[in-house]
């Protein structure tokens, strides 16, 4: 298997550089520039069960060095400079010893060829414990990890569950289940809105999971699960979905939900939020502030403060229907019961009972006689979207009202 790597530059004038230990290519990026521009060829390369370049049980140098040989054959490269940080000095140094003939210059940074103690004992002995024998980490800050590590918790968990350690570097689409999670849980943790991460990818990365009272169990082996007469606890599967109920794994603050199974992992919940029964509030999308949710909040969707979505109302996503727009909720709204909203609402409005405004709806302004689009409103604020009960004709009135959720019940 070959290394994965990247190139900078193009030349004849080669060099390679091979990162430190737990550390990975993207380390040199800034370096590999810059010598680019010089008139170099930059080679970064993760090292094996490093980066992006493939995991295996064999690991030490002999192996390592190996690895770099069978790359420079592969791209065909038989001259080239080399520059080894820590880890990546020590497989240098091993490689020239075996193959000297590939070698142009040498340059070891940061390590000497002899014996070190151990500093990373403590890192690897919480790996251990923490992770399965397949697993693998990348990527982790030691100084960070060092400062920490000793007020780390290591809970004995079921020989069927482990721990993962997940790091994000950069907001990039989603390639893991892994990513995918963590991306989830930090919208629903309220460190960062909804519509603020890259989740492309997301619906092909995850699969469907039945959710159920043993925990989350793939689909293709629950029926093991069904037929077991020696469980004192009958199987339940809550639902079957890439998504799981967002209070399986966390229970935000000053948050009131009445049905966990209507709320997705992803969701953003504002302190204040009360979702109803009949509320429901999908992944990446959310309220902002204190808010009253009977209704449907979509995907992207988000709730300004103090809004109320009555019982039955809806809001259209931009996962299906072809509805590009990023659909919200101003705050101080109201969308009466069984009402529908396609076009981003403005602060201080009210669209009637029973009437779902899209963005093609003709809408009639009252005040200037004139009949737009809807999509010509999106987010104006202080209107009353209602239909003529004689004519049918949607309307567009000024609100003269103000839309106040009781504060009792949002004392969370």
């Amino acid at each position: 298997m070959i290394l994965n790597h990247k190139v900078f530059g193009s030349s004849n004038n080669k060099i390679i550089i091979l990162h430190g230990l737990l550390g990975s290519l993207d380390n040199w990026v800034t370096v590999a520039k810059n010598l680019a521009s010089h008139g170099f060829e930059i080679i970064l390369i993760d090292q094996r069960n490093h980066g992006k370049s493939f995991h295996a049980d064999q690991f030490d140098y002999e192996t390592m060095s190996e690895d770099l040989k069978n790359f420079l054959d592969e791209k065909k490269i038989q001259k080239v400079s080399l520059i080894g940080h820590s880890m990546g000095g020590k497989t240098i140094m091993n490689f020239i010893l075996n193959y000297p003939s590939y070698a142009n210059k040498v340059i070891v940074v940061d390590i000497l060829p002899k014996a070190y103690d151990n500093d990373y004992e403590k890192i690897f002995n919480a790996f251990s414990k923490m992770l399965g024998k397949n697993d693998f980490v990348t990527d982790i800050n030691k100084d960070e990890f060092m400062s920490s590590i000793d007020d780390i918790k290591i809970k004995p968990l079921q020989k069927n569950k482990r721990y993962v350690l997940t790091q994000i570097k950069n907001d990039e689409p989603i390639n893991s289940i892994a990513v995918a999670f963590l991306k989830l849980h930090l919208i629903s943790y309220r460190s960062f809105k909804p519509n603020t991460l890259n989740l492309e990818g997301l619906f092909q990365t995850l699969r469907n999971i039945a959710w159920t009272n043993k925990g989350p169990i793939c689909v293709e082996e629950i029926e093991p699960f069904y037929l077991d007469d020696n469980d004192d606890l009958p199987l339940q599967v809550y639902s079957i979905d890439k998504f799981p109920p967002l209070l399986n794994y966390m229970a935000p603050s000053g948050v009131r939900v009445a049905d966990g199974s209507r709320v997705r992992l992803g969701a953003y919940l504002a302190s204040g939020t009360t979702v109803m029964h009949e509320g429901f509030v999908n992944f990446n999308a959310g309220t902002l502030g204190p808010a009253m949710i009977e209704g449907r909040i979509s995907a992207g969707v988000v709730v300004g403060e103090h809004s109320d979505l009555g019982g039955g109302s809806s809001t259209m996503g931009t996962l299906s229907g072809g509805n590009n727009v990023k659909i919200s909720v101003g705050k101080r709204c109201l969308l009466g019961a069984n009402s529908g909203l396609g076009i981003p609402l403005g602060d201080d409005c009210i669209i009637e009972a029973g009437l779902y405004l899209t963005s093609g709806s003709k809408v009639s302004i009252v005040d200037e006689d004139k009949i737009v689009k809807a999509s010509e409103l999106s987010g104006k604020s202080n209107l009353v979207f209602r239909r003529n009960s004689l004519t049918g004709q949607v309307e567009a009135v000024p609100n003269k009202k103000s839309v106040k959720l009781n504060e009792e019940l949002h004392k969370n």
